[in-house]
């Protein structure tokens, strides 16, 4: 059995980042918070800029991490892991915890552990405070996690990180496709904006057949039993993606009725902070009834002039987002939008036919998106086994 070592054991230094903000002053030392941590790197380029003042103070400090150490988010956003692979030198705020490995650990064995799910959970079962979720330093040098032979540890980071690149590889493929739909929109319709093509603009309101209707509102009280209800935390980027996480409400046989979705119309939410105001999303194929809450409004298209496929694109456009911007009431952290702003919104329309072609090439893309999206499931499964045989020594 791998011997189990806490994380302060088997490393020469576990500490944080500055328990200050340094003013930005757009040039000189990267300073990172947990923002700037992600699966693909370390955001350098969106990142505060300090001064060499303020960057001696965070190295002096310890909290200018160096080539080789494990950047781990204990505040807020738990969990995040990065391995320094870079001589550049930035500092970072003490939402990020510092972990120097000690000769040897192999530090990209020590990135891989931290993210494996068993250890990550003892982590999180760690986590204090009400407002802003957090690890504390203490807590966290006592997680233990499994330390085989430094060979060993070379041989399993080696296996996980080319099933990781492969992960990543298909996930940069889903990418491309989301990007490669965009480019056929601007390739068959122009930029909204500029509107090259010199398409008509009409009102949203001149292409329905019926709404925008707002949703339900029920009660927490009435939650658990029922009806699946749509909630807006289930769609994004024009695409409904959380079916299978859909709650259910209890709904009479005219609500029902009243707030029942079908298939290809479309959802907008009405009411949310500015920056996912206007979120929309064409409703699927549903495997049974589902009704909508009442952060939002759903309409249907005359399709004679205007297909779902089309406006759904439409709608996620940088010259539609500007509409909703520019049409919403602003409120204490949230905006809001109301049933005659959709109305009103300005849409580029092109021939029936043209969008008919569309619709086809975005059916294949989606069609290549759906496979991908399967590989990808398959590859996080695999992966997923990697660790769990890896960390209990039986890979």
């Amino acid at each position: 059995m791998t011997a189990q070592v806490s994380i302060a054991d088997a490393c020469s230094l576990v500490t944080d980042g500055t328990h200050y903000t340094p003013a930005d002053i757009g040039v000189g030392y990267p300073f990172l918070t947990v923002k700037d941590v992600s699966d693909s790197g370390l955001d350098f380029d969106g990142c505060a800029r300090i001064s060499t003042e303020d960057f001696l103070a965070a190295d002096s400090g310890n909290s200018a991490p160096k080539f080789g150490d494990v950047l781990f988010s204990k505040d807020g956003t738990v969990g995040k892991v990065h391995v320094v692979k870079t001589d550049e030198r930035f500092a970072v705020l003490s939402s990020l915890a510092i972990l120097r490995p000690k000769g040897d650990v192999v530090p990209d064995y020590l990135g891989h552990v931290l993210r494996f799910p068993l250890v990550l959970d003892e982590a999180l079962k760690r986590k204090t405070g009400s407002a802003i979720r957090r690890i504390v330093l203490s807590d966290l040098k006592q997680v233990r996690i499994p330390l085989p032979s430094t060979e060993e540890q070379r041989r399993i980071a080696a296996i996980l990180d080319k099933a990781d690149a492969l992960r990543t590889q298909r996930r940069e493929a889903l990418a491309q496709l989301d990007r490669l739909a965009q480019a056929i929109f601007v390739e068959m319709f122009g930029e909204p904006v500029t509107n090259p093509m010199g398409l008509p603009r009409v009102p949203l309101g001149e292409l329905l057949a019926s709404g925008p209707q707002n949703g339900l509102y029920k009660p927490s009280s009435e939650y658990g039993s029922g009806a699946l209800i749509l909630r807006i935390d289930a769609f994004y980027d024009g695409v409904v993606t959380g079916m299978s996480t859909l709650k259910r409400v209890k709904v009479d046989a005219q609500e029902l009725a009243l707030y029942g979705l079908r298939e290809d119309e479309i959802v907008i939410n009405r009411v949310n902070s500015p920056a996912y105001l206007g979120k929309s999303a064409i409703i699927p194929a549903l495997p049974e009834p589902v009704v909508f809450e009442s952060n939002m409004m759903r309409f249907a298209l005359n399709t004679e002039h205007c297909l779902p496929s089309y406006l759904n694109s439409f709608l996620q456009t940088a010259y539609m987002k500007a509409q909703i911007r520019t049409a919403s009431k602003d409120a204490v952290n949230q905006s809001s939008i109301n049933q005659q702003d959709v109305k009103s919104f300005i849409i580029n329309l092109p021939p029936l036919a043209l969008q008919h072609s569309y619709s086809k090439r975005l059916a294949e893309v989606e069609r290549l998106r759906t496979r991908f999206v399967k590989a990808t499931g398959e590859g996080d499964n695999l992966f997923a086994s990697l660790q769990h045989r890896a960390f209990r020594g039986e890979l």
